[in-house]
């Protein structure tokens, strides 16, 4: 076989299908194509001293999550199941778990800290034994949430820290889509649909947004002064980097239109009383290429400066800024000054890289 025939197979291969790109993200990454499904566990049964909960757990590793963090997880959505908590709740409870201890049951962390949610005794948690317990510990942590006025309206972070009350208060909310994923999985959802979508072309772009619809187009008659395309989707659905690059913009950008004072951005935007991009993300690719990520639901995942892989999650699909709905508004720009004079359509370039939208 020549050098050159060597070439474009090598090319024909780098067309990766991430079978599980969605869980590799999503799951700490690291997740081969086989683990797409999950592997169910044996079959076991708790008895909840605190909640009086009974109930089976299949508690087999998903992703790049092991079977005991996996475990772990469940008795949280369990002891949430028992106290009547709506999936959003045990979504947080999750989440923070996550953060706080990795899904492991800490015998220790920094000072007094134990257990999943590393509750302090020092704090009026409970005792070191009790917090040792998870069924214990979700439960308090789920009784501290109930006490907080509006909780389910919250961004996820919030919510987390107001329980909390961390020296990270920002950290919680990188870990929303693995927690929902988590979630879904152990309440019904199917494994083996969890994410697994990402598709990396052999120019190294994927869709931001797979699965998502095509809605506004790129500078219509009726909208000449829309520089992307809209992917419509659903609230809470993770943003894939479309190409490997380094993030240079972090931004709110959300101004009420009656009075020009700041909107925010950690709630739902307006088409009438709103503008701006909401939270949004610029990334800066080879070549002078630029890509921004529009009405993101709470403040991305990522900084400035930062480096990201192509289908790297971002943030999440929101509402933010000038909108009428959930939705990523993403747009393609030839050259570094993001300006809108270099504002290209989108929906050409993605097909010339081998990653279209839609």
């Amino acid at each position: 076989m020549t050098t050159r025939t060597l070439a474009v197979v090598a090319a024909a291969v780098a067309v990766i299908l991430l079978a599980c790109s969605g869980l590799t993200q999503l799951f700490g990454g690291g997740a081969a194509a086989g683990d797409c499904g999950g592997t169910a566990g044996p079959s076991r049964s708790f008895a909840g001293t605190t909640t009086g909960l009974s109930r089976s757990i299949s508690s087999g590793p998903l992703g790049s999550w092991t079977r005991e963090q996996v475990g772990n997880a469940d008795i949280i959505v369990a002891v949430g199941v028992g106290l009547k908590i709506p999936v959003r709740g045990q979504v947080i409870a999750v989440a923070t778990a996550m953060q706080e201890s990795s899904l492991i049951n800490l015998t220790g962390g920094d000072r007094d800290s134990i257990g999943l949610f590393q509750q302090r005794p020092s704090q009026r948690w409970g005792t070191p034994a009790q917090l040792h317990d998870p069924q214990y510990a979700a439960t308090k942590f789920y009784t501290k949430l109930l006490s907080i006025t509006g909780w389910q309206t919250m961004p996820l972070t919030r919510a987390a820290q107001a329980v909390q009350v961390s020296a990270y208060p920002d950290a919680y909310a990188k870990w929303e889509p693995d927690a929902a994923h988590l979630v879904a999985a152990l309440t019904g959802g199917d494994p083996a649909g969890l994410g697994c979508t990402v598709v990396i072309s052999a120019l190294g772009w994927t869709n931001p947004a797979p699965g998502a619809e095509v809605g506004s187009g790129f500078r219509t008659v009726d909208r000449p002064g829309h520089d992307g395309v809209d992917l419509i989707e659903d609230k809470g659905k993770p943003i894939h980097a479309a190409a490997a690059g380094m993030v240079s913009r972090v931004r709110c950008d959300a101004v009420d239109v009656r009075t020009g004072s700041d909107w925010g951005c950690d709630r739902d935007g307006n088409p009438d009383l709103t503008s701006g991009c909401g939270w949004y993300v610029d990334i800066d690719h080879a070549g002078g290429i630029v890509t921004r990520y529009c009405h993101q639901l709470v403040r991305p995942y990522v900084q400035v400066g930062q480096q990201v892989n192509t289908g790297d999650i971002i943030g999440l699909s929101g509402s933010s800024g000038h909108s009428s709905g959930p939705h990523l508004h993403y747009e393609v720009h030839l050259h570094t000054d993001h300006g809108a004079e270099s504002a290209i359509d989108p929906v050409v370039y993605m097909r010339s890289v081998g990653a279209p939208l839609g």
